[in-house]
């Protein structure tokens, strides 16, 4: 069973910044990207970044300009830095992984598979 492991979430002031960090752990063959979403109260979950195991990122257009997605050296945990945070950023934080590993009950043949962590609240407030 693969894990999702988030931290550093909290309250944050306007203009201020936050950095989330996520670490997986658990059975992996190989991750194909990992990414972050936030979901504000009474919307969609919505895509913030990807990142692909080989450092391709992917940004939605409304957190572009001010959020920074990065994995570290042993690839298996995702950072998310977020900058000039407004009340509009108020949100749970998710992330996600998209890996490959064997099918169950398989010794051979491998599938993909998604997982979620649990979430961090970031709440921006004076």
């Amino acid at each position: 069973q693969v894990q999702l492991v988030e931290s550093g979430g909290g309250v944050v002031q306007p203009g201020g910044s936050v950095n989330l960090s996520c670490s997986a752990s658990g059975r992996i063959f190989a991750i194909n990207t990992m990414g972050w979403y936030r979901q504000i109260p009474g919307k969609e979950r919505e895509l913030i970044a990807t990142i692909t195991s080989g450092g391709v990122t992917k940004y939605s257009d409304f957190l572009r300009d001010r959020s920074t997605i990065s994995r570290d050296g042993a690839k298996t945990a995702v950072n998310l830095q977020m900058n000039n945070l407004n009340d509009e950023d108020t949100a749970t934080y998710y992330c996600t992984i998209n890996f490959w590993d064997l099918a169950p009950g398989e010794t051979d043949r491998y599938q993909e598979y998604d997982y979620w962590g649990q979430g961090t609240q970031v709440t921006v407030s004076s």
